[in-house]
């Protein structure tokens, strides 16, 4: 029997009671294990002190977590400017390289909300910062609430594209999300292709065009629902069977020794 895949997951850097931290929110940890059967695992937002590519020889797939935080401006052309903030630029530094890597070699890759926005950046796309503040375009913040379940419940449909690998995992053409953020993809990069579109047009979920396997970004937050949500627990259940897959193909070092 193979073994349970292992999952890394990307990580915030934080400072809590004046101490650097790489933290990540336990919902992702949780959907990873509960959601997708598999074995999460966080990478520290080291950037290039990082050896990547022997990290992922130990791992069967990457999730990139959702984030308060935004990518840095300077990495997609804009100009950084106060109320854009707050940055990470040590989790940028690690998970865009990550990024590139992992589809190089074709582990399967969840990208969700900032890690889908790092998806877009990653391969030469860029971001608006503030959608909301365009003409036509909802308001996809989150409501100011002390209740996590109402600033993530479930506010509004996704058209999503006939054929594409979200329509094949939801086996639907709509479903109800919870898309909470203010930056959004403005240039499309041209490895990415649109799976699903918001009402007011804003691009909900992507898929990496030429990723030899999984390689799914959304905008929204599946792990909050995995439990309960239809829908979002279908997604974890699908990259679940891809590091399954993935695993399968990876010989434990014992065996690769003999």
């Amino acid at each position: 029997m193979s073994a349970t895949p292992i999952v890394l997951v990307s990580s915030d850097n934080r400072v809590f009671d004046h101490v650097r931290w790489h933290a990540t929110p336990a919902q992702y940890l949780e959907a990873v294990l509960y959601g997708s059967g598999a074995i999460p695992l966080m990478l520290p937002s080291l950037g290039g002190a990082l050896d990547l590519e022997t990290i992922l020889d130990r791992v069967d797939g990457v999730l990139l977590t959702g984030s308060r935080s935004n990518v840095h401006p300077s990495l997609y052309g804009v100009e950084p400017d106060v109320k854009y903030e707050p940055y990470d630029e040590a989790r940028d530094a690690t998970t865009l390289p990550l990024i590139r890597k992992a589809i190089a070699r074709g582990k399967p890759l969840l990208a969700i909300c900032r890690g889908y926005q790092e998806l877009n950046v990653a391969l030469g796309g860029s971001l608006h910062t503030e959608i909301q503040e365009f003409d036509g375009r909802m308001d996809h913040r989150a409501p100011i609430s002390d209740h996590q379940d109402e600033r993530y419940a479930i506010r509004h449909r996704i058209e999503i594209v006939p054929g594409s690998c979200i329509g094949r995992i939801m086996d639907s053409d709509a479903i109800a999300v919870n898309s909470l953020h203010r930056q959004g993809i403005a240039e499309l990069s041209p490895r990415l292709a649109i799976e699903a579109t918001a009402p007011d047009g804003t691009i909900e979920a992507v898929r990496v065009a030429d990723a030899s396997g999984f390689a799914v970004g959304v905008q929204w937050h599946p792990e909050y629902w995995v439990g309960s949500d239809n829908a979002s627990s279908r997604l974890f259940q699908a990259f679940g069977e891809a590091v399954r897959a993935e695993a399968a193909t990876r010989v434990p070092q014992s065996l690769a020794a003999e």
